[in-house]
Order: structure tokens, then sequence, then C-alpha cells
């Protein structure tokens, strides 16, 4: 490929990356509404997938500071949705899990987010939206080993 093409399709995909992002972002916070921000969305998403977690597992998976974990952990406590217990064999160990109220929030979300997404990807025939996911974990498994090697320099 020369150098315009390559250019081309940078500046491509950027455009594009911005305003699926942006968009999609936007469209789930409406789905959301009041209840819940994305970040606590997604949160309470991956607490309920794990059971349970520590902030500092958020802080990996989310790629983000443990402060500002902590600074979204401690609202949601304070909601109700999420509780913190104390590993009995390591008092330093905090353990993260969705109360009641966060399951039944978080199943109401979902409901929604899924009506959403589904909205979508019935746009596509299933080849396509196989096509377009595959790809889609392709990048991110891509990212990932990217990530790893700059860790690794």
């Amino acid at each position: 490929m020369d150098n315009n093409t390559i250019q081309d399709l940078i500046d491509r995909y950027v455009n594009i990356s911005f305003q699926v992002h942006k968009k999609a972002e936007a469209l789930i916070k409406n789905q959301l509404g009041n209840e819940l921000t994305n970040d606590q969305h997604y949160i309470l998403r991956y607490i309920h997938q794990t059971g349970e977690c520590t902030s500092t597992e958020l802080a990996e998976v989310f790629q983000v500071n443990k402060s500002a974990i902590t600074a979204i952990i401690n609202r949601m406590t304070d909601r109700g949705l999420i509780q913190r217990t104390r590993d009995e064999k390591d008092r330093r160990v905090v353990y993260l899990t969705p109360t009641q109220e966060g399951v039944e929030l978080f199943q109401s979300a979902q409901e929604k987010v899924h009506q959403l997404v589904e909205s979508i990807i019935t746009q596509f025939d299933e080849t396509e939206i196989t096509t377009f996911i595959n790809t889609y974990e392709k990048l991110a498994q891509i990212l990932d080993n990217k990530k790893q090697e700059e860790l690794g320099e």
C-alpha cells in the first residue's frame, strides 16, 4: 500500500471511530436515563458478570486509575447498588458485589441496552454483523497485543 492510501485509511478510521463511539455512548446514555452513568453501567455489568471483584481489578480491566474507580464505587455504594466486603483472611482486600437493588437496576438497564443494540444490529444481515464482530474482536486483540508490547518495552 502506498502512503496516500495508508493516510486515507487512517483518516477514515479515526473519523468513523470517533463518530461511532460518541453516537453509541450518547444512545446508551439516553437509554440509561438518569439511573446510571455509562461508566457505572459498565462497572455494574462487570461486577454482575464476575459475581465479585476488587477495585484494583476494575482499574485494570477498564484501564483507568484506581482513584477514578474508587470515586465511582463510592457513589455506587452510597446509592446501595454495590457493597464492599473485606476478605476474612486478608483484611486489606475488599470485594465488590452487587446488592439486590444493583442487580435489579442492572437487569432493567440491560433490557433497554439490549433493545437498542438489537434495533441496530438487525439492520445488517447475519453475515455482515458476524464479519463485523469478528473483525472488531480481532482489532481488540491487536490493540491488547500492542498495549502488552508497550508495557514490555
